[in-house]
């Protein structure tokens, strides 16, 4: 799953469980009945999970493209030097308490 499609899924996810909520609220709330409004609660949920979860094709619109291992080893990472790291860790502030 790329980024635009986990971007894609949570904002599915949000979308069919306020959908879900509101369905089950309705259906509860004009039947008169808290099971059945919990019953359709947890089928919304049910169906987000197999409409998010799953790694489903509509996910990978938008594939990463990665560097070869010949390409990353021609471009090795910075080093950080001993004597950069320690050096800069906090500043002080003009304050005293």
């Amino acid at each position: 799953m790329d980024w635009q499609g986990q971007k894609l899924a949570e904002m599915l996810m949000q979308v069919l469980l306020v959908a879900s909520a509101v369905a089950a609220f309705l259906a509860g709330y004009v039947r008169g009945d808290f099971q059945l409004m919990l019953l359709v609660y947890a089928g919304g949920v049910v169906l987000t999970a197999l409409v998010t979860v799953p790694n489903w094709p509509f996910f990978n619109r938008n594939p990463l493209k990665w560097l070869d291992a010949a390409e990353a080893e021609r471009h090795p990472r910075p080093q950080v030097s001993a004597a950069g790291a320690g050096a800069g860790g906090k500043k002080k502030s003009g304050k005293n308490k």
